[in-house]
């Protein structure tokens, strides 16, 4: 299954391999009675039971990994999900390019009543110098990196004067369960619109994989306000 959606300006999600599916959760909650596959309404009924109960276990069973563009403030907000394994591409092997830059498309302020709020603010002109000054800064902090590179600065010490908008690349493999989680806090309007986007793309890979499980989910157990069944 081919599965890959373009985020932010650069960015994508790709679920690259897969562990499972809704039959995996089903086949893991019956063994406990010795038991296997039934019929596929009373397979479908099962998983509704065991999200509406609270068992979550059996849905351990089916694993997901993704490979992941994102900025570097979206991945460090998203490696602070640890029940998962991660690998990123390293900027002490790799240089990184001059366009890999994340460049926002609207610009939010800050509320005085929620220190954690953000909301969009339609305002063409603050927006184009926003991203002035930003692309004027990418590009003063790029040009020092290559100048340091070019001095014989190795790539692990240059890297220090890039910004968190730089794009990375990570490996992500993870369970339903702890995807679940993610989505509930991710797939939220709380959440940073950037991570957002991301966690929403997952989401539609999610029910597209294991569409049960995922109806279940946004039945009984997602505690966000962006999804739907």
């Amino acid at each position: 299954m081919n599965l890959e959606e373009k985020i932010l300006d650069k960015g994508f999600v790709r679920l690259v391999d897969m562990m499972g599916d809704d039959y995996a959760a089903v086949k893991a909650a019956r063994v406990s009675y010795g038991q296997g596959l039934k019929t596929p309404e009373r397979d479908k009924a099962l998983i509704m039971y065991l999200m509406e109960h609270g068992h979550e276990t059996p849905f351990e069973h089916i694993v997901f990994t993704f490979h992941v563009k994102a900025p570097l403030f979206v991945a460090r907000q998203w490696f602070r999900h640890r029940i998962g394994s991660f690998n990123e591409i390293s900027q002490r092997y790799t240089e990184i390019k001059e366009e890999e830059f994340y460049i926002p498309e609207n610009i939010r302020i800050n509320v005085p009543e929620d220190r954690q709020k953000a909301i969009v603010v339609d305002d063409t002109e603050l927006l184009e110098k926003v991203k002035e000054a930003m692309v004027k800064t990418f590009e003063e902090a790029y040009h020092t990196y290559k100048e340091l590179l070019n001095m014989g600065v190795a790539r692990e010490l240059a890297r220090v004067v890039l910004p968190l908008s730089t794009y990375t690349q990570f490996y992500w493999t993870v369970n339903a369960r702890s995807l679940m989680n993610f989505l509930s806090l991710r797939a939220d309007s709380h959440a940073q619109w950037e991570i957002e986007q991301y966690a929403i793309a997952i989401a539609k890979m999610f029910k597209a994989t294991c569409p049960w499980t995922y109806e279940a989910f946004v039945k009984y157990a997602y505690r966000g306000d962006i999804l739907e069944a």
